[in-house]
């Protein structure tokens, strides 16, 4: 059984921007490179679909912006789920002896 390999960020789109030449095939480079062929194609489809993001104004893309009201009803949840954690923690201490 073999290990997962984490490439680097720079490999990626170095690998992709091959595959999209088009001088290789996907199979000739991910023997080249020794990476599985569905890795060098979502590769590709994640460079393309992000190359819109890099001329963006100012480099970077839009941040999507929180609602107040989403952020009081987590907040609000956070709460409820602190008084439920309390609880239950009190009501398992005679079981674990704690």
């Amino acid at each position: 059984m073999s290990k997962r390999r984490n490439h680097d960020a720079a490999f990626k789109p170095r690998v992709a921007l091959e595959a999209l030449k088009g001088e290789r095939t996907v199979s000739e480079l991910a023997q080249a490179y020794v990476v599985h062929p569905t890795m060098i194609h979502r590769w590709k489809k994640a460079l393309l679909e992000g190359a819109a993001g890099i001329f963006e104004r100012g480099g970077k893309a839009a941040v999507a912006e929180i609602d107040e009201d989403t952020v009081r009803g987590l907040h609000a949840r956070i709460g409820e789920l602190a008084v439920a954690n309390d609880f239950l923690s009190r009501k398992l201490k005679p079981w674990t002896g704690k």
